[in-house]
């Protein structure tokens, strides 16, 4: 019986798959969002609009991801 319970614990990840995509897609967009100002700093106008877009969609989209991924941990605890 304590192997099982030391395989449960092992296989149990910290975070849900959901969070772990949320903070990656978040952190993506703020990287995207640094180049974005430190691209106009160094003088450049015309800036890609796929680099704006990825600034703009993915951070709220991983801020969103995560937040619901937090909602249905939450529920699922109570």
């Amino acid at each position: 019986m304590k192997s099982t319970t030391k395989e449960a614990g092992v296989a149990a990840p910290g975070k849900p798959f959901l969070m772990r995509i949320g903070i990656g897609l978040f952190g993506l967009g703020m990287i995207a969002v640094l180049a974005v100002f430190i691209m106009f700093a160094a003088g450049l106008e015309n800036l890609p609009v796929w680099l704006s877009l990825a600034a703009g969609v993915i951070t709220p989209l991983g801020l969103l991801l995560g937040l619901i991924a937090l909602v249905i941990e939450a529920r699922a605890k109570n």
